[in-house]
């Protein structure tokens, strides 16, 4: 058994939250209906910029990867499932998955984003200590998604190898599915999570594009060792180019380096 020969992972597009966010982020007024307020977070649809991010991203996967896949992934969310319809893949059968739902933020789903500053700094405070451990107020940490996508690879593993597959999810799912197949390390993960470059982002209807098929040889590998990222509604937003996958041994002395960086505070 091995991985499948093409893994294409795809973030919904725009949706009504991802709009609300973006409007607390550049300070600008945004009226929010009191029945948005009472739906939970995997009824949030998309908004025609999202719907047109969808259709943009099923156009440039169909030209530049291909119209039809072995195994056809989705998240139960609604807007990831707009967002696998509106690929427009012909004779797409698509699986809803639990394990590529959004990330659960507990009780600070509730909330508005300038209510989550006000009303929980200390827990964000938290955040910024350690972001890969952190988990919000009965919610999940980055590693229990980790845990979750680790699951979703053993099937893949298991029942598609060699196959090319699609899978409609979150952010922070996509995020969850780097960390593993990467083995980025925790480490290296909250510098990118708290990266500004445009590159280190992964936005609404970006693709991560895997594969075992050496770009440059065209012969399959035994692992997925080739990455590209693509924002297909704006490409300037993405580095566009396959990029080989090095996964990072250590040796003792690397270690001991890397731990000494961190002064001791307490001795016997």
């Amino acid at each position: 058994m091995a991985m499948p020969r093409n893994l294409v992972l795809v973030r919904h597009g725009e949706s009504e939250g991802n709009l609300i966010q973006r409007a607390a982020r550049n300070k600008k007024k945004i009226i929010v209906p009191k029945k948005f307020m009472e739906r939970h977070t995997c009824d949030w649809r998309l908004t025609d910029t999202g719907i047109e991010q969808a259709q943009s991203a099923g156009a440039w996967i169909q030209e530049n990867i291909g119209q039809s896949f072995d195994r056809y992934y989705v998240s139960n969310y609604l807007r990831a499932l707009e967002t696998a319809a509106l690929l427009g893949l012909p004779d797409a059968k698509w699986f809803k998955s639990h394990y590529i739902c959004e990330r659960n933020w507990g009780i600070l789903d509730r909330f508005l984003p300038e209510q989550r500053a006000k009303k929980f700094a200390k827990d964000f405070e938290s955040k910024r200590i350690n972001a890969f451990y952190w988990s919000p107020p009965r919610g999940e940490s980055m590693l229990q998604l980790c845990l979750r996508v680790e699951k979703v690879i053993e099937t893949l593993h298991r029942e598609c190898s060699g196959q090319n597959v699609i899978i409609v999810g979150h952010g922070e799912i996509l995020w969850a599915f780097r960390i593993v197949l990467e083995r980025i390390t925790l480490h290296d993960y909250i510098l990118l999570d708290a990266s500004k470059r445009a590159f280190d982002r992964i936005r609404n209807c970006q693709i991560l594009h895997y594969t075992r098929i050496n770009p440059v040889t065209q012969k399959q590998e035994p692992y997925l060792n080739w990455l590209r990222s693509v924002c297909p509604w704006d490409m300037s937003l993405s580095t566009n180019k396959w990029q080989q996958i090095k996964r990072r041994h250590y040796t003792n002395q690397q270690l001991l380096k890397f731990v000494s960086k961190m002064p001791r505070l307490i001795n016997d």
